[in-house]
């Protein structure tokens, strides 16, 4: 968590003259954007390893399936741990290469966008031991039993370890939760068919649209009616509850000149019911027996981070026997229906704050171009990386891709996308302190956790009575 506050401040101003109450208005960054944006560079990676897998299949290569390999699939037990030993001895080589391989691309993409080299190569060896070890366990061949798989692993290894045995806080320059997930997700778009966009999209953003309505009128109203807190506050505990929690209320937070603080306690509860949620939602859809593409349209609409959505609907969708379609499910509810809200919130709070909150300090009205600024520009790379995809599979007969495309491509996508998510589940829970989660307050916990039973109530309903014909089909 205390990266991404780290990041954000950042973010608010390119000089050391940040406001110490709070955070000066955005200022579009224009071509910048290009190059210091972590958006961007997810969508530069995410495409040049989907063109890499495309390139080592086309020349009969195997290098793309041996760079996309760990130990998940052992299937080892406490009498037969040399398989481990074995699996190591046999493959050092290709880990070594694999670990210069990210740790190359991510080094010298977060050099551009300033972050310290020196910080991060430290802070990125750690990450890549640990997530080695988060897949080992997940290995375990009675690890289905507990719920232990890799992304599970990785946020309780995180989560120890911060808590316990803290790292100092400047490894947290290597623990980028953001830009893993948003690069896991351009590779995702590379692995998902556009068709399932055009069949469930619109039943996905018409969700999403009741879910985001809903939530954040519900927790600003509690808020600032019941509880009589700052708007502006509200406003940020709304949208992050809504939307995307850390980008949402990091967006809004710049959009409306938040305090510091209202961002720090908006992210606070945003990390606790995000955690929460990563065992309570799969937990109850395994109670219920819900049909895996349900179960993942109900994390889609009800989880309140990108990362923590996935590694909930991965762990259910294993566990029913369908992770396909409980990922499906996650993305059309999370990546296309609720995160293209942060611009929408954005430009709304933008245009409240400027015409009735500062009527008189403003004399700037907000541009409709502050929906783009604030868009999150990864969901474009997860269209166009499925796009592309979609265009050069739709050449090979259902056979030929089954037999040939989808293992010679797909496969070692989809791989090293469960890479860039294993960093990013790690990165959150090596991020998040415990004691750092106290400063939320009572009024807002109160204020947030109301349109957290919202949040969750109505987007089951709607994910399994209302919706449920279209979610159950996903997968098949």
């Amino acid at each position: 968590m205390s990266n991404e506050l780290k990041k954000t401040t950042t973010d608010y101003c390119e000089t050391k003259e940040c406001a110490t109450e709070a955070p000066p208005k955005p200022v579009a960054m224009g071509w910048k954007e290009l190059y210091l944006k972590e958006d961007w560079w997810a969508i530069y990676v995410g495409f040049g390893i989907a063109l890499l897998c495309l390139i080592a299949f086309m020349s009969g290569s195997t290098f793309a399936k041996s760079l996309a390999i760990n130990p998940g699939g052992l299937k080892w037990d406490f009498d037969s741990t040399g398989k481990i030993v074995d699996h190591f001895s046999k493959n050092i080589g290709l880990y070594g290469i694999q670990f210069l391989f990210w740790a190359v691309i991510f080094s010298i993409t977060t050099k551009i966008m300033r972050i310290k080299t020196s910080e991060f190569i430290p802070a990125f060896i750690i990450l890549y031991i640990l997530s080695i070890l988060a897949f080992l366990i997940a290995g375990w061949k009675d690890a289905g039993r507990w719920m232990l798989e890799p992304p599970i692993v990785a946020l309780l290894i995180g989560l120890v370890i911060a808590n316990i045995f803290p790292f100092p806080k400047w490894m947290d320059s290597g623990f980028r939760v953001e830009y893993y997930i948003k690069t896991g997700i351009v590779l995702l778009g590379a692995t998902f068919p556009l068709n399932l966009v055009a069949s469930a999209g619109p039943i996905a953003i018409l969700q999403a649209t009741l879910i985001s309505l809903t939530t954040c009128l519900t927790i600003y109203f509690v808020a600032t009616k019941i509880f009589g807190l700052d708007k502006r506050l509200a406003a940020v505990m709304g949208t992050g509850g809504a939307v995307c929690g850390i980008s949402g209320s990091m967006a809004i937070a710049s959009a409306v000149g938040a305090k510091k603080e209202h961002l720090y306690t908006s992210v606070t509860l945003v990390v606790i019911w995000a955690i929460i949620m990563v065992f309570f939602i799969p937990y109850v859809a395994k109670t219920l027996n819900l049909n895996p593409g349900i179960a993942g349209a109900w994390v889609g609409t009800s989880e309140f981070a990108d990362s923590a959505g996935f590694a909930a609907a991965s762990a259910y969708g294993k566990m029913a026997g369908n992770e396909d379609a409980s990922i499906q499910g996650f993305t059309l509810m999370k990546v296309i229906g609720r995160d293209i809200w942060i611009g929408i919130w954005s430009f709304v709070f933008a245009m409240i704050a400027c015409l009735k909150w500062e009527k008189e300090e403003c004399g700037v009205k907000p541009s409709p171009m502050e929906i783009w600024w604030r868009f999150p520009k990864f969901v474009l790379g997860f269209f166009l990386a499925s796009l592309l995809m979609t265009i050069i599979a739709s050449g090979y007969s259902a056979t030929d891709f089954n037999k040939f495309f989808k293992p010679g491509v797909f496969v070692p996508i989809a791989g090293l996308r469960t890479w860039a998510f294993i960093f990013c589940f790690m990165s959150i829970g090596l991020t998040t302190r415990f004691k750092e989660l106290k400063s939320a307050g009572v009024k807002p916990f109160i204020s947030f956790t109301v349109g957290v039973l919202v949040n969750v109530t109505l987007g089951f309903i709607l994910s399994v009575y209302v919706f449920g014909d279209y979610w159950s089909k996903l997968g098949k």
